[in-house]
């Protein structure tokens, strides 16, 4: 069932594992993927002298297996065969159970892991051409690893359609405890920390000496870990300072780009690949430190040495502070649509278009990101209609041309998103305004996929002067109304938010910084 250049691949990674793995396989002759995955797991096996599979057969529809390290549960199992986009989430689990995988966090995120109290059971419902549900599946391994009262299990919801309606699963990856959804949709390991720290607080008990935060003082702290953070880092660190990197992922939200073909010089990559080279690239300079999944709480930033507190009691000081914290997700903010989010209101077309294939959906947002999706969304969906609020696209034209070619695409302009109705299960309408004679309707549909652009992630720096929309006021040097805060990137008055244009703020930013260092500012 595997490529037999792909068990190679597997056979050379494996080779330096020390532990015994058993995959312990429960399934029943009843369901026709047993056979499928037994051969998948029999394949999977033959890689390593250290991984043995262990079949115990049902006499209902039980089908899926659980990762065992030396003959004792990790809380690791799979419903489903973990091929696809899931591959890699099945070797991770192994090679973070043998302490070799390059996914792990650092003591400070594994400190708050393992603090977690409570019987926590996690599902994660994927699919499998999802390219957002592996890095959810992978972070809830690491937490079942890490931390005893954690358990968690990938779930292919395209073999257990029924839990999928009965969950009410209409976007993924879709985490479940106790039948009830904490997470949807793409998400970070902070992200998620976060959830269970709410659902599942840690007991006062673990407030001990071992668990007292970190503080560490640097030359530079860069906040945000997108184009524009790693170029201030990297370029800070040419300079001889040392530097942290405080971010809540690298790559921020170009991680979420599908496709990207204005990066001069490279005709094409993903998001996901520039994330990766960003990551490799800030690897060479010893003097920057990674402090990833981290969540800024509070700053202070008006005396010469400024302090950065993050969740989980970490501080970080120094006296120069480059904020590249770049922008979110913009929503609606409309009445039903934090209701439904998941439950017919999305934000990935690519991963959750599939759960909408044969129905009516509509687009928000008629710019570049808007109308791609709705291209995208039109190759499977039953009608596909967008929704903008100017009189006319903003998309490019040729884009525009494509859509209007479509027959089952329906342009609508100077309309108002209102309300996201439901059912109390799932969304079943918009209700929209014509901007134009300010008649109300209902749209009738099975989902809609808000595009509407970003917002800049400034909230935690209430001490700086900003824009009226939330972006932090820069000069043209990237400085600040604080001397030795900085910004760069999406997260600033610079215009026009662009890969290429985030590099360059986030040098500009750093070089900055360090000519104030020297002439004394700072």
């Amino acid at each position: 069932m595997l490529d037999t250049s792909i068990l190679q691949q597997v056979t050379d990674v494996f080779r330096t594992l020390e532990a015994h793995y058993t995959l312990r396989i429960s399934h029943s002759p009843l369901r026709e993927e047993s056979k499928q995955l037994l051969e998948f797991l029999n394949d999977f096996q033959g890689t390593s002298s250290h991984l043995k599979v262990e079949v115990h057969k049902t006499d209902d529809y039980t089908f899926g297996f659980a990762l065992l390290k030396n003959g004792e549960e990790t809380g690791i199992s799979f419903r489903g065969i973990p091929n696809g986009h899931e591959f890699t989430s099945l070797l991770l689990a192994i090679l973070n159970a043998d302490g070799k995988g390059k996914n792990l966090p650092d003591e400070g995120v594994a400190r708050r892991i393992r603090a977690l109290k409570g019987d926590i059971h996690l599902q994660t419902f994927v699919s499998l051409t999802c390219t957002n549900c592996p890095d959810v599946v992978q972070t809830l391994n690491i937490f079942a690893l890490l931390n005893p009262n954690i358990c968690h299990e990938m779930v292919d919801g395209a073999l257990f359609q029924s839990e999928v309606d009965k969950l009410g699963v209409q976007a993924v990856p879709a985490v479940f405890c106790k039948d009830k959804m904490i997470h949807v949709g793409r998400g970070s390991l902070g992200e998620l920390l976060e959830k269970l720290e709410e659902a599942f607080p840690p007991s006062q008990e673990t407030e001990s000496d071992e668990n007292a935060p970190f503080h560490r003082h640097f030359d530079v702290i860069v906040l945000g870990g997108g184009p524009a953070g790693a170029s201030a880092a990297i370029y800070s660190a040419r300079k001889g300072l040392k530097v942290a990197m405080v971010a809540e992922r690298i790559g921020g939200q170009v991680k979420d780009t599908v496709g990207i073909e204005n990066l001069i010089s490279i005709p094409y990559t993903t998001g996901s690949e520039l994330a990766d080279n960003l990551r490799t690239h800030l690897a060479h300079y010893p003097t920057i430190e990674l402090f990833e999944n981290r969540r800024i709480e509070n700053t202070s930033l008006l005396g010469k040495e400024k302090e950065i507190t993050v969740k989980g009691g970490e501080v970080f000081s120094a006296p120069a502070v480059i904020i590249a914290t770049g922008a979110g997700w913009r929503r609606l903010n409309v009445e039903g649509e934090a209701e439904y989010i998941g439950r017919g209101v999305a934000f990935c077309p690519h991963c959750d278009g599939p759960f909408y294939a044969g129905r009516e959906v509509a687009v928000v947002g008629g710019g570049n990101s808007g109308v791609e999706a709705a291209i995208d969304l039109a190759g499977i969906c039953k009608k596909v209609t967008v929704l903008e609020f100017m009189d006319t696209l903003k998309a490019d034209k040729v884009l525009q041309d494509k859509a209007k070619s479509l027959p089952n695409v329906e342009i609508l302009t100077s309309t108002q998103t209102m309300q996201v109705i439901g059912n109390g299960e799932k969304v079943t309408a918009l209700r929209l305004k014509n901007r134009t004679t300010d008649a109300e309707h209902n749209l009738p549909l099975d989902g809609v996929f808000v595009q509407i652009g970003l917002s800049a992630n400034s909230q935690p720096f209430d001490e700086l002067e900003k824009s009226r929309i939330g972006e932090i006021i820069i000069d043209t040097h990237c400085r600040t109304s604080i001397p030795g805060v900085y910004a760069a990137g999406d997260v600033s008055s610079v215009p026009y938010k662009q890969i290429i244009i985030s590099m360059g703020e986030g040098a500009k930013a750093a070089l900055s910084a360090f000519d104030d260092k020297v002439r004394g500012v700072i």
